[in-house]
């Protein structure tokens, strides 16, 4: 362990100093944001020590038992076996020699935890290894397993990362006055290849780094970081979720340089492995390979630090950050920057909806900050109101009535993450209300993985469903009105009525694609799109019309498809936020912000709604809110 630096011996002097010396501190490792104390009585630290020192200090502590003071693997299991009551149903447990935890992952998790931690706080003070508490879903989740299992077969360089990011962030301050910069590198002017970089005098932060989903490749298929950015220069990377347009790129920046860490949520974590991995898969399909490979996706995946919803972070010298619910995907985040003890406060919001669904509850428009002075917000929808979440829902409901009556099928186009598991609900409950015809609904392509995924973390679903789930123990994703298939099915592309959700959201890959092909000649069938079609995208040449489209057949040659099939556009179930709702969370969010930065909309979408905010301002009560859209590249000063 390193002490140089008056930040580190500040710390380390608190901690000795306030620490009772029966507790017996064996060492103070820096641990990425945490600092954590290893002692050889754990039991005679006092949480309320633990609170004070944490507050003395403004950083979060951990206690962990020493290596001398754990029980072996073998005595841990028998006391955990003995402790968690077996209605908890562990599946799996697994110890992590380098940062003393141990993964419990369990059916009912809450039984593993215990009233109060009572439970999880009882595992510790018998066992020496601090409880990591997972849950395993009804329907397992491959990706789960298989990013728990590669971690937990990478202790070692993972706490090595969490060594090295701790020493970085919890360095001195040399520059403690100077201007805070922020330059859009993607997504300004333009919707895709999300990228932000939030410069301080002292350190450098990157928010998102996607790709372009409606470029194959070019030079507006990647980000801008080719603009005043050195990868190796960089503090810390904060992804708001795992949409490919705001993650996609995350892994490149490993290849070139980059040994940071990248900030998450839990299920973006394993959703964006997914994800990832998915797009590597077909780039490599299509013979147009990513600059990056799975093993850069394995080295994010050690330098990954999940945080909930709420805590406050360290990531640099003089940058702390805030998650705050998002309610576009599952674990979708908007970021508060708190930079340089309060100076500066930025609110980034990724892409969020201001408006509950069956699936997630609202958008936060609460900050805990003294003050913002800038929120850089997406205007995906600037230009648009969208049907009320009830009219998306009859008018899905009269297509599909439509549909089946004249013997056609349904083809829904879904994202995998967020879309495709608030369509299955939707039709779950207008089956068992009898509003919509019983017909088989199948369910392809990544949309089933993902449910599996959602499923591990009810917690941060609507409380409607969370309450469904937990407390009723009926979850709709189970519902006997799903088929899950492998991919493409001839037979049903070409069989009785029936309902199919399958991926892509806008026919750029995946089995939708398939399922088009074989359908669309059909005027009997209808395909319903019920996501964003970005410009140049198959799903958007459809919807806007096209009677033929070109595309490869499974022999590799270029074949005219007709179309023939209904199209139907609902806007209504769209995860990001219209005009009204932008315009709503601007004027609810507290507290008020001094400018706002808009982003992540093509350039008719930002221009209309900087026209209706311009026309708002005064009846809304923000007279004075610097209002700017700008370009790639152009760097904002805040002040």
């Amino acid at each position: 362990m390193s002490v140089k630096g008056g930040v580190r011996l500040r710390i380390i002097s608190s901690i000795y100093q306030n620490f009772p010396k029966e507790a017996k501190i064996t060492k103070i490792e820096f641990e990425g944001p945490e600092i954590a104390v290893y002692v050889e009585n754990p039991n005679a630290v006092n949480q309320e020590v633990v609170k004070k020192v944490a507050k003395e200090i403004k950083k979060r502590i951990i206690i962990k038992a020493s290596e001398k003071a754990r029980k072996s693997e073998k005595e841990a299991l028998e006391v955990i076996k003995t402790v968690v009551p077996p209605e908890a149903q562990i599946v799996d447990v697994r110890f992590d020699e380098e940062l003393g935890e141990v993964l419990i992952k369990a059916k009912k998790p809450g039984l593993v935890i215990g009233k109060g931690g009572a439970v999880q706080q009882k595992i510790f003070a018998e066992t020496g290894w601090r409880a990591v508490i997972v849950r395993e879903p009804p329907i397992k989740s491959r990706t789960i397993d298989n990013v728990l299992g590669f971690l937990y077969s990478e202790t070692e360089d993972r706490a090595n990362n969490l060594r090295l990011f701790g020493e970085r962030i919890h360095r001195d301050v040399i520059y403690k006055s100077g201007d805070l910069r922020i330059v859009g590198l993607g997504a300004f002017q333009e919707v895709g290849r999300s990228a932000i970089l939030v410069e301080t005098p002292e350190s450098k932060v990157l928010l998102d780094v996607g790709l372009n989903p409606s470029e194959t490749w070019g030079p507006d298929f990647f980000p801008r970081l080719d603009l005043d950015l050195k990868v190796e220069e960089l503090d810390a990377v904060v992804v708001t979720h795992a949409h490919l347009d705001h993650c996609g790129m995350v892994p490149y920046l490993f290849k070139y340089g980059y040994n940071g860490p990248v900030y998450v949520t839990e299920p973006t974590r394993d959703i964006m492995a997914l994800m990832q991995l998915d797009s590597l898969d077909i780039a490599e399909k299509e013979g147009r390979p990513l600059p990056y490979s799975a093993k850069e996706v394995r080295s994010q995946l050690t330098h990954t630090i999940t945080l909930d919803y709420g805590e406050v972070t360290d990531i640099a010298p003089d940058v702390k950050i805030t998650f705050y619910n998002a309610g576009h995907i599952l674990g979708s985040a908007m970021v508060h920057l708190y930079i340089g003890e309060g100076k500066y406060n930025i609110l980034y919001t990724g892409d969020f909806k201001y408006a509950r669904t069956r699936l997630l509850d609202r958008a936060a428009d609460e900050i805990n900050a003294p003050k913002l002075d800038a929120v850089i917000m997406e205007t995906t929808y600037g230009a648009s109101d969208q049907q009320s979440r009830d009219e998306a829902e009859a008018t899905l409901m009269e297509t599909i009535t439509r549909t089946v009556s004249r013997g056609g099928k349904v083809l829904i186009p879904v994202l995998a993450v967020g879309r495709g598991q608030e369509i299955m609900l939707v039709i779950n409950d207008l089956m068992k209300r009898k509003l919509i015809p019983e017909v088989p609904v199948y369910i392809t392509g990544m949309v089933d993985e993902i449910t599996n995924i959602h499923n591990a973390y009810p917690e941060m679903l609507s409380r409607e469903l969370r309450d469904e789930i937990l407390r009723k123990d009926e979850n709709p994703f189970l519902s006997e009105y799903f088929h899950r298939i492998e991919g493409y099915k001839e037979d049903i592309a070409q069989g009785e009525p029936s309902i199919i959700i399958a991926t892509s959201g806008m026919l750029n890959g995946g089995p939708a694609v398939e399922f088009f092909k074989t359908m669309a000649p059909d005027p009997r069938n209808t395909i319903v799109f019920v996501s964003y079609q970005a410009e140049g995208t198959l799903g958007r040449k459809v919807r806007d019309g096209a009677t033929e489209v070109q595309l490869l057949n499974r022999e590799g040659k270029v074949e005219t498809v007709k179309v023939a099939m209904e199209r139907v556009a609902i806007e209504g179930f769209s995860g990001h936020s219209d005009r009204r709702q932008l315009l709503n969370f601007i004027t609810n969010l507290t507290p008020r912000p001094k400018k706002l930065i808009l982003n992540h909309g093509e350039r008719g979408a930002i221009a209309s709604f900087m026209r209706l905010i311009e026309r708002e301002k005064v009846k809304r009560g923000f007279p004075r809110l610097d209002v700017i859209a700008p370009e790639i590249g152009e760097a904002i000063k805040v002040t």
